[in-house]
């Protein structure tokens, strides 16, 4: 994990100044998660402490979390043996990921005593303990008894006992020929995983960093290092203690280019190359509450989006599969022809024809050539009835023809609608996005109103984007966005583009009367490029003419219209560009 026990000594390091606040408030929002308020001389501070083990952590928080109505147990606990006390101290073992909150409290008796909250940061071992002076467990937020653990059971009363704990080298105090020692002497043979047998309290990504920096890149085995390389390890790990111990540390974040967080450090991360993106914040604590953030509010938009994505792809292959069912229908109708001529020949050959007969052989005069043609016949019918049998088949293929036709463009539209919504849906980078997208398919019938009076949130601005030429461009987040924006906000000058023959969001360019130059129309084609279903491709083009001749067509969808004199720029999809260009 990338919250390491050297990282947590940076966020102890950060924690120091609140030694000598008091508690103020605490409070619980889920099961495993606490919210300690500490008030200190320079305001009120709120730390948070998680024991889940997908996102196990202690740091300085600013996010408001919603608490429940009643307190658990534990939150009481805490309250009771918490309340009001001072925090005196902030300990860790080495590298160890495990902080220790000393802090000076008033029992019930009014004495004086000390209880100590420690927080183990160990994946899914992770906990928060409450220790009494005494070293005993009072309680804690994850208990363990023996069906879970043999080795060491949590539970209130006993003994509180460290984790078992390997002989490891802390990077922070040890010497070049203790690396050098232990290296030689290490399985696995790959240096990364080789680093992580010799430190403690170091993660894999800083393994990985150190052991690239040795190698410049190239792949390394810690029985071959050679002594050039061996020197740039200690080299980077020397630097790397100056770095931590000097309060001097870089903390990053990178992600991938579709902009999901990947993992994190306090060191400058140069092993992705140009795969990832990385982003610097000023502090571990601003760190890991940007990253855990962003994390579960992507999954919680991700979980909110899957049951629009089922709909959308119901409703896509239902539509798809009507449209089908007609075009056979249309096929069909194709040989109306054949029934007015069976129609036409029947009455021209009325005297030849009786009741009863099962067909009819007459010449066909509407061919050069008169060819006999065999024309079946209901034996029950008179030659007129069977004359009007053939002519009804033709006016119902007529008017079959003429109805298909319109439900079949019709359903073409939908399903070309429905395809802008999944564009959309897959772009949504937040929980109103997805709200937005939802009220729209609501107002167009395909989701229904589920009732509650609570109002929705309001729908947040277009993406704004400013050009290397100064140029502010704007581009829709939905259908109903893209509307507004084209339709309604323009101005008559203002250049409008949108990817050609492709489902994508309107882009607008202000250019406040202006001609504007041909690098910043680039770059809104790149903008519209990434930001429609082509994004992936190689090579995207882009339609764009001034606002004045953008339309829409009535009784068409959200998000579709029509446009004339227009030009087309072909462009490659660029994100990074596009990521530096957003406002």
């Amino acid at each position: 994990m990338a919250l390491d026990g050297a990282f947590l000594y940076t966020v102890r390091n950060e924690l120091l100044p609140l030694i000598g606040g008091r508690v103020e408030k605490i409070h619980q929002p889920s099961r495993e998660e606490v919210i300690i308020s500490i008030r200190t001389k320079s305001g009120s501070k709120k730390l948070y402490i998680s024991a889940n083990a997908g996102s196990a952590r202690v740091h300085i928080t600013e996010n408001t979390v919603d608490n429940p109505q009643t307190p658990p147990m534990f939150c009481m606990l805490l309250r009771k043996r918490l309340g009001s006390g001072k925090l005196i101290d902030i300990r860790q073992d080495g590298l160890e990921r495990i902080l220790f909150l000393d802090f000076e409290c008033v029992n019930e008796l009014g004495d004086i005593v000390t209880v100590t909250l420690a927080v183990e940061i160990m994946g899914r071992c992770s906990n928060l303990i409450i220790v009494s002076g005494d070293g005993r467990v009072i309680d804690s937020i994850k208990r363990v008894d023996e069906e879970m653990s043999r080795e060491r059971m949590v539970l209130p009363g006993m003994e509180y006992t460290l984790p078992p704990r390997d002989d490891r080298l802390n990077f922070l105090t040890c010497e070049p020929e203790e690396i050098k020692e232990r290296l030689a002497g290490t399985q696995p043979k790959e240096l990364s995983k080789a680093l992580i047998r010799i430190f403690e309290g170091i993660s894999p990504i800083l393994a990985r960093e150190w052991a690239y920096f040795a190698g410049r890149g190239a792949h390394i085995d810690s029985d071959t290092i050679s002594s050039d390389q061996l020197d740039r390890l200690l080299f980077t790990i020397k630097r790397t203690r100056e770095q931590v111990l000097g309060g001097e540390c870089c903390f990053s974040v990178v992600s991938d280019k579709e902009g999901q967080l990947k993992d994190f450090s306090f060191v400058r991360l140069s092993q992705f190359g140009t795969l990832m993106y990385t982003k610097e914040l000023s502090g571990p604590s601003k760190l890991l509450d940007y990253f855990y953030s962003e994390r579960d509010r992507a999954a919680r938009t991700k979980q909110r989006a899957n049951d629009l994505f089922k709909l959308l792809m119901n409703l896509t292959d239902r539509t798809s599969r009507r449209i089908a069912a007609q075009r056979e229908e249309l096929d069909a109708c194709a040989d109306k022809d054949r029934a007015k001529l069976f129609g036409d020949l029947i009455s021209a050959n009325m005297y030849r024809i009786q009741k009863g007969d099962s067909s009819a052989v007459v010449e066909n005069f509407y061919d050069e050539e008169c060819p006999q043609v065999t024309i079946p016949l209901d034996v029950r019918k008179t030659p007129a009835q069977n004359a009007q049998h053939y002519y009804g088949e033709y006016k119902k293929s007529v008017t079959a023809e003429e109805k298909l036709a319109e439900q079949i463009q019709k359903g073409e539209e939908e399903l070309q609608y429905l395809e802008s919504v999944f564009d959309s849906l897959t772009r949504a980078s937040s929980e109103n996005d997805i709200i937005q997208l939802r009220l729209e398919l609501r107002e167009q019938g395909y989701v229904r109103y589920a009732g509650g009076k609570a109002k929705p949130p309001k729908a947040l601005p277009p993406i704004e984007y400013k050009s290397s030429d100064g140029y502010s461009i704007l581009v829709g987040r939905n259908n109903k966005q893209n509307d507004q924006l084209s339709l309604k906000f323009a101005e008559k000058t203002d250049i409008w583009l949108h990817t050609q023959l492709i489902t994508g969001s309107h882009v607008l360019i202000l250019t406040d009367g202006e001609t504007p130059p041909d690098k910043t129309i680039e770059e809104a084609a790149v903008i519209a490029a990434v930001n429609s279903s082509g994004r992936d491709s190689g090579l995207v083009p882009v339609d764009y003419c001034l606002a004045r001749y953008v339309k829409k067509p009535a009784g068409a969808k959200p998000g579709k219209v029509i446009f004339t004199n227009y030009k087309t720029a072909f462009v490659k999809p660029d994100r990074e560009l596009e990521q530096s260009l957003r406002v």
